[in-house]
């Protein structure tokens, strides 16, 4: 089997105190075709994310130095690389917070090694980018199968402009700061504006991966997605909860004539 990865070398950092664990994330990392920087300590991670600009890290969340959640934070502030957070913590609301805190995704220990390299095969499969110009485009005429058109590039809808090509996302004229995730979430629904989706049906197409626990992920980053628009969830203008299915875009502000 091609390995998903490959293509492309992508750059790691396994930020994790367990010695055995640390090897082993190492190893399955670098043979998934990753250049992977170790760090026992979540200062020394944090630095290494940086530093080399990292499309991946994976974070533990007992370090000796500094919580887990706050080096996900401090990652998370500075950089656009998939977290995925490795707890020990049996808690779900420690699972919770660390999606809140930024991460894209969590695994408890001990981990299924297959199911883990799985996942960040599924990730990297579309890294940064979740649909093309052309997923909102009209239906091609005859018209414009004779004479080519510029796809359009910035989609808008309310007070919220996209720029799909710079992945700039502009909310009353202030630049939105998403993670991967959140934006692949807004995207999604903007670009498909009648459709609703369960959330099995999103985290198929978001996260490109046939989920199988609890269906907390999609509403932790729905959730936090609505905080950064200042989205009521009783009102649902960018983001509507229907009831019994899952989410669809919002009717958007008043405010803009520029609504899709």
């Amino acid at each position: 089997m091609t390995n998903l990865m490959s293509v492309e070398r992508r750059s790691a950092v396994v930020i994790e105190d367990d010695p055995d664990i640390r090897a082993l994330l190492t190893d399955l990392l670098r043979s998934s075709g990753f250049e992977v920087s170790a760090a026992e300590d979540g200062t020394t991670g944090i630095a290494a994310a940086l530093d080399t600009h990292a499309d991946l890290v994976t974070i533990d969340l007992n370090l000796p130095d500094l919580d887990g959640l706050e080096v996900c934070r401090k990652v998370r502030a500075a950089s656009d690389a998939y977290i995925i957070v490795i707890t020990a913590r049996p808690d779900e609301i420690d699972k919770l917070i660390g999606l809140e805190a930024g991460a894209d995704d969590y695994m408890g220990k001990p981990f299924s090694t297959r199911e883990l390299r799985a996942r960040i095969n599924a990730m990297m499969r579309r890294p940064r980018r979740i649909v093309t110009e052309t997923a909102v485009s009209p239906p091609p005429t005859d018209r414009d199968q004779a004479t080519p058109q510029a796809q359009p590039e910035i989609v808008h809808h309310g007070d919220l402009t996209v720029d799909l090509l710079g992945r700039v996302v502009t909310f009353k004229g202030q630049e939105l700061e998403l993670t991967p995730l959140e934006y692949s979430l807004l995207v999604t629904l903007l670009c498909n504006p009648r459709q609703v989706w369960s959330r099995e049906a999103l985290i198929r197409e978001v996260w490109d991966f046939d989920w199988v626990g609890d269906d907390h992920l999609v509403e932790v980053h729905v959730a936090n997605l609505r905080r950064k628009l200042g989205d009521d969830p009783r009102d649902g203008l960018y983001v509507k909860t229907v009831r019994g299915v899952g989410y669809r875009l919002g009717r958007g502000e008043a405010t803009s004539t520029a609504d899709i």
